[in-house]
């Protein structure tokens, strides 16, 4: 069966595409874009990753939970994340490539991030953390904390915050 043939409830166009190398231990996120937000699929060209997203979407049953994935380049899973989500990952090989199908631009001016290990949400990394501490650069390392009382997006994945 074609992929055009197949009916997965998602009706939009990526119009950009993305890659980042990473090497073994590197963590990324957790990212959100609060202008263009952005609906993305995400996959590894090479390499694996602990893959993260957290809903952001106020209105959400699930708003300040996380879900996790491993993504395998050897597997050729596939996660789509919509808008009104953060997102990070862990890569857990070396050379990793991580690929990035996007529904809208990015825009620097609104990208923001909440940390990585933020004590609200609990993701469990350490069931998958090689070494005790990530190698992060040094925007990630500035990330905020979640604030379960803020205003981030609504259900659409608009961002209704300051």
């Amino acid at each position: 069966m074609l992929l055009e043939e197949l009916d997965i409830g998602l009706d939009m166009e990526f119009v950009q595409d993305n890659q980042s190398f990473s090497k073994k231990n590197v963590l990324r996120g957790l990212h959100f874009q609060k202008i263009n937000p952005q609906g993305k699929l995400v996959y590894t060209v090479s390499g694996k990753v602990f893959d993260v997203v957290v809903d952001l979407r106020n209105e959400s049953e699930t708003f300040g939970k996380y879900f996790t994935l491993i993504l395998d380049s050897e597997n050729h899973n596939q996660l789509y994340i919509p808008k009104g989500f953060a997102h990070g990952f862990y890569a857990l090989t070396e050379n990793t490539i991580f690929a990035y199908k996007c529904s809208d631009f990015y825009n620097p001016n609104g990208e923001e991030g909440i940390i990585w290990n933020d004590k609200t949400i609990g993701i469990s990394w350490s069931e998958i953390l090689l070494e005790k501490n990530p190698i992060l650069n040094e925007k990630d390392k500035c990330n905020s904390c979640f604030n379960p009382h803020k205003k981030y997006f609504n259900i659409d994945g608009i961002w209704i915050g300051d």
